[in-house]
């Protein structure tokens, strides 16, 4: 029913992911190459057709749409009073640092981890504090350093936590308890804990993510929560996003932030776009998911049988491939930049995500299966050069 094989020509469309030379193929930034589900784009034609383009704002129709979908995907239902809109996730958390925390504290990262976290922090006058996952090399699977964790969240300076879940990049979809624990140990040091689950719908294996927001009461009162149609249903540029804070004077704190910072009006199409993907587009993010574990797969059996030099790192969560490069190098981005310039191959150096990511490249497979093909097959070809 939906078309996840044709190649959309996105050059010269001032895509940020296709502003490449021409023999370039870009698996880089978290962007699909699939056309937005038909349903998303029938509303934002009426609203277009509409033709008067006010200031605009969210009512129920809007949030029940966001619960409505939480509790049929998630089996977890977000009260609406907790909820408010945000033009989306990034300028949430730089907001929140801003207003929960103050010049010169820690936030607590989980490196590596997504790069822009890095910004919210240092842009605001805050000190990057990193728990680094720990790395198993043998099973290429990376875990929490608990121990670890709570020194640094007992340090006084640390005041907040911001936790990636499903994680970006390394693919990792967070257990239940797991995140009880990391917020017990939150609460215990008076830490504001803060949940990016941008990539929560798109779990393609095994276990669903658990949205934070459904933790037992006395566990969530310490959190903001930041969710978006933006990854799920490829609609970055509509700039929405919903932000879940149970607790009403750090909901009120977080809001009134947002506001004073002036991170803008929704664009005129977030509102009637958000609504149509969370109540009529969900058969198409589960044919999505299909599409991503198939490539996924790919992704893996071919570095099996043709690159023994890398490993695909098992991932559950995410179209982002995060793949061990340590029997090559110990500077992904110096391999990065020759695979590019050798075969057109665009992909993330892991260095940018702070931890072990110099042993690690990051790819996009979020295209049709021949793209990912042609990736795969420049990517053989990068490596042997490089070797």
């Amino acid at each position: 029913m939906y078309d996840f094989t044709s190649i959309i020509p996105r050059r010269n469309t001032d895509s940020v992911k296709w502003d490449v030379k021409p023999n370039e193929l870009p698996m880089w930034v978290a962007d699909m190459d699939f056309k937005v589900a038909p349903e998303i784009l029938d509303a934002m034609r009426q609203k277009v057709n509409f033709g008067i383009f006010g200031y605009e704002e969210p009512h129920d129709d809007y949030f029940n749409a966001v619960a409505d979908w939480y509790t049929n995907e998630h089996h977890a239902t977000p009260k609406r009073d907790w909820m408010f809109l945000s033009t989306g996730v990034v300028p949430t958390i730089s907001s929140s640092v801003r207003r929960v925390t103050n010049v010169g504290d820690n936030i607590l990262v989980q490196a590596p981890v997504y790069n822009i976290f890095y910004n919210s922090i240092v842009n605001n006058g805050r000190h990057v504090l990193s728990s680094d996952l720990v790395y198993n090399a043998d099973a290429h699977q990376y875990h929490i350093d608990f121990d670890d964790l709570e020194t640094k969240l007992a340090e006084p300076l640390t005041t907040m936590m911001i936790l990636c879940n499903p994680h970006n990049p390394v693919g990792k979809v967070w257990a239940k308890e797991e995140l009880i624990k990391i917020n017990q140990l939150c609460i215990k040091h008076n830490v504001t804990l803060l949940s990016d689950e941008i990539h929560g719908d798109l779990v393609f294996q095994g276990p669903d993510y658990t949205p934070m927001f459904s933790l037992p009461d006395d566990l969530i009162q310490n959190i903001i929560v930041c969710v978006s149609p933006s990854k799920t249903f490829n609609v970055a540029a509509l700039h929405a996003a919903t932000v879940i804070i149970p607790n009403s004077a750090l909901r009120n704190k977080v809001n009134r932030g947002i506001n004073t910072d002036e991170l803008g009006e929704p664009n005129l199409l977030a509102i009637p776009g958000t609504i149509a993907a969370y109540t009529k587009a969900g058969h198409w993010v589960h044919e999505l998911r299909k599409q991503v574990k198939a490539n996924y797969d790919t992704v893996v059996k071919f570095c099996e049988a043709n690159i023994p030099d890398v490993t695909v790192v098992p991932s559950t969560a995410t179209y982002l491939v995060w793949i061990d490069v340590s029997q090559l190098t110990d500077d992904s981005a110096k391999l990065e930049s020759f695979i590019r310039k050798e075969t057109g191959l665009y992909v993330s150096a892991g260095t940018v995500y702070g931890g072990n990511g110099n042993l690690f490249l990051r790819m996009n497979i979020a295209s049709p299966a021949s793209m990912v093909e042609d990736g795969l097959n420049r990517f053989k070809n990068g490596i042997e050069k490089f070797k």
